[in-house]
């Protein structure tokens, strides 16, 4: 599989994507069009309109999967881009739409894949380290399963001098794997995930990352982390 998850789609101070056009212009080498998915926003037109302005300098024309069938875009799709948003909003699009099958069988074709955010959870397992509030009821938390673990998009801690007493993100990660017996990839803004058949790396920003283990203590990853070795480690949930 050619996978590319990004934690975030905008970084301050730059447009849609624009911090990451290098990694995604390898990751589209040879790529004419993308089949878009807007669905984790409720303007699907306006979204994929920025993706399209976004992609341009690269070459890649955008096309929208609202504007058609969507189950037969994903099967002509040369490569497919599924943008961020809420993530209980768009898992609860790809089922009622039929098209998490779909995209799975074709990622593991070969066809490249691409996520943001919400995009990124959509590569997961299951939705569960998400970072959204349930605006809506998917009939499932599973999602694609492109990568045997889980991701926390947008990961952040709490700074030492702040007075802020309520849960964090860490804990909630903490609280997760009392549960579940699954890695859980955390990243910083500005970092993205790469996978090219069985190799996986952390990329980006140099903030990295954080790998969360059960029974394990937090492990801080730095950018160009090798983290092949968790796409074999087996997944366990409720427990």
């Amino acid at each position: 599989m050619e996978l590319l998850l990004l934690s975030n789609s905008t970084a301050f101070g730059r447009k849609y994507l624009e911090h990451a056009l290098e990694p995604i212009s390898e990751a589209l080498s040879g790529t004419k069009e993308v089949l878009f998915v807007p669905f984790a926003l409720a303007d699907h037109d306006g979204y994929t309109a920025e993706a399209a302005e976004a992609l341009a300098p690269l070459g890649v024309k955008v096309r929208g999967a609202h504007t058609g069938n969507s189950v037969d875009f994903v099967k002509g799709a040369e490569a497919i881009f599924i943008g961020g948003g809420n993530s209980f909003r768009l898992l609860k699009a790809l089922h009622a739409q039929g098209l998490l099958p779909v995209i799975r069988d074709r990622i593991r074709g070969g066809v490249p894949y691409m996520g943001s955010s919400a995009g990124t959870n959509m590569a997961c397992p299951t939705l569960r380290t998400t970072n959204d509030m349930p605006i809506v009821q998917p009939t499932t938390f599973d999602a694609l399963g492109l990568v045997p673990f889980q991701i926390n998009p947008h990961y952040v801690e709490r700074s030492p001098d702040s007075t802020h007493m309520g849960e964090t993100r860490s804990k909630r990660l903490e609280e997760f794997l009392e549960e579940n017996d699954v890695p859980v990839v955390a990243m910083r803004e500005g970092t993205w995930l790469r996978r090219s058949a069985d190799r996986l790396a952390l990329g980006g920003s140099e903030s990295g990352g954080v790998l969360f283990r059960r029974g394990y203590s937090p492990v801080q990853l730095r950018r160009n982390a090798d983290l092949s070795d968790l796409l074999e480690v087996p997944a366990r949930f409720d427990l």
